[in-house]
């Protein structure tokens, strides 16, 4: 794990690593937040899922996350989004398939499957990494994503009970098999087999019986991508006839940008630290 940066921000430090990843084959960049608490004692982690397009640096550059981070004494771990090279299986004229749009599950058709194990790297490899290296309580761990980031965080929480005190997202795809951006990910990543593909649909899995947490979701009314590719109707309705409690925030004006996020991502971390101090 090599220490590639460093900068300090709000008391403490927000840096960037380097590792070879077992499993994705191949040299992985991410981000941590250490608040100033981490200078004198092991503090717990919220993991931040970012959306298609997006590297580990989008978060931590347009969210405005490490202020808060600072003040509730939260790391922020923040992984990118997919593999990444020249030797990395890529289609270089899409933004919704390859580099960049790793949609967090493990491929299993090639060419896609030698690198593309973003589900277990997210939630073995580099939890494993960062509790053992950096002064993280090992276990005590929170997550929450962004659009295809957001269905990430959802699907760890839901297939990993007991590995996060709490979860929530910002506008989630939440039923992937019902969109656009979904099906194409999923065919390429894990075949022709719609059946195999509900193990990474949030609605498919408490459906099946897949319980959590409370989740905390905010959806922006003016988010353009609301009706096609996020199916937040189709969440509300599974938790309710699942008594899965769920508070949706349907947030008037908001679109599906870093705005958003930036503007209630201070309520998110406080949620998830009110979960972390409890356990």
């Amino acid at each position: 794990m090599e220490h590639i940066e460093a900068i300090k921000e709000f008391g403490g430090w927000l840096n960037r690593y380097c590792h070879d990843s077992v499993s994705c084959h191949c040299a992985m960049t991410f981000s941590v937040y250490l608040p100033p608490q981490a200078a004198t004692e092991k503090v717990p982690a919220v993991y931040w899922l970012s959306g298609l397009t997006c590297t580990d640096d989008n978060f931590r550059v347009k969210a405005g996350a490490q202020r808060y981070a600072a003040e509730l004494g939260l790391a922020l771990v923040i992984p990118d989004t997919s593999p990444r090279g020249a030797e990395i299986p890529d289609v270089p004229d899409r933004y919704d398939l390859g580099q960049g749009a790793g949609f967090y599950v493990n491929a299993t058709q090639p060419p896609w499957s030698k690198n593309y194990q973003m589900y277990d790297y997210v939630t073995r490899e580099l939890p494993a990494l960062v509790e053992a290296e950096l002064p993280l309580i090992p276990g005590l761990r929170s997550i929450t994503g962004h659009s295809m980031g957001g269905h990430g965080a959802l699907v760890c929480a839901l297939k990993e009970p007991g590995a996060y005190q709490s979860v929530s997202a910002f506008a989630p795809i939440c039923h992937p098999m019902a969109s656009g951006w979904g099906q194409g990910c999923f065919k390429a990543y894990l075949g022709n087999d719609r059946e195999s593909w509900a193990a990474y649909d949030t609605v498919r899995l408490i459906e099946a019986g897949a319980t959590t947490m409370p989740l905390l979701i905010d959806q922006g009314t003016a988010d353009e991508f609301l009706s096609q590719q996020l199916h937040t109707p189709s969440l509300e309705r599974v938790c309710a006839a699942r008594k899965i409690p769920l508070t949706l925030r349907m947030q008037d004006g908001y679109d599906h940008s870093y705005h958003f996020i930036a503007t209630f991502i201070g309520e998110h971390l406080a949620w998830h630290a009110q979960a972390l101090r409890a356990a």
